[in-house]
This record gives C-alpha cells, structure tokens and sequence, in this order.
C-alpha cells in the first residue's frame, strides 16, 4: 500500500521553438521588477545575483525576439525598469496556467490513488 502522504510534484515552464523561455525562477524576477522598477533590488527579491538577472532578461528577449523591459537611465529622478505590457501579460498567463496545472496534477494523483486503494 502506499503511504498516505504522497504529494506530487510538476514543474512547468515554456519554450518557443524548442527554446527555454520562462519558468518559476523569471516569472518571480519578472514579477519583482514590475513592483520594484529595478533590476537590483528584482534580483535580491528572487534570490538570484543581478548577473543572472540580467542572463534571464538577455535569454529571455533573445529567445522572444522583442524586449521584455523598458528602461530609463538614472539621472535626477533615478533610472527605473519596468515590464513590456506583453511580458506582463505573459506572466499573468504562466502563473495562471500554472496555478491551473498544479490543481489538475494533485486531482489526477487523487483520483490515480483512490483507484488503487483496497476496498
């Protein structure tokens, strides 16, 4: 019989032609610089080093071939990044999706596990 506390587990991301675009790791550095309008303080937020961030953002444009961020230089006022409006809107759809995934995934263990559970 197996054991009561069996959870599963799925880890989702998208590709465009074959090609990694974004998992859980640049859906939370994208959703971090769209609060925190920077790169730097984006990074700390999702744990990874800003060199990273910034090797997300490059693979990430290149991979879509558009810009995924607006960014305006420093000066009197400070410089400041924000999202596209359809990078913005790609994220919404990848946590959506997502959250939808990881629904659909533990009802189908569910099910799988009752099924074989002895009367």
């Amino acid at each position: 019989m197996l054991p009561n506390d069996l959870l599963p587990a799925a880890r989702l991301w998208l590709e465009r032609h074959g090609k990694y675009v974004l998992g859980d790791r640049e859906a939370a550095l994208l959703s971090a610089i769209d609060q925190s309008s920077s790169i730097k303080e984006a990074a700390k937020a999702a744990g990874v080093s800003y060199r990273t961030a910034w090797a997300c953002l490059q693979s990430m444009e290149h991979t879509l071939n558009r810009p995924v961020v607006k960014s305006r230089a420093g000066g009197v006022g400070g410089g400041a990044t924000t999202l596209t409006d359809d990078t913005r809107s790609l994220v919404q759809v990848y946590t959506d999706f997502s959250r939808r995934a990881a629904v659909a995934v533990e009802r189908e263990f569910r099910d799988m596990i009752e099924g074989r559970r002895e009367p």
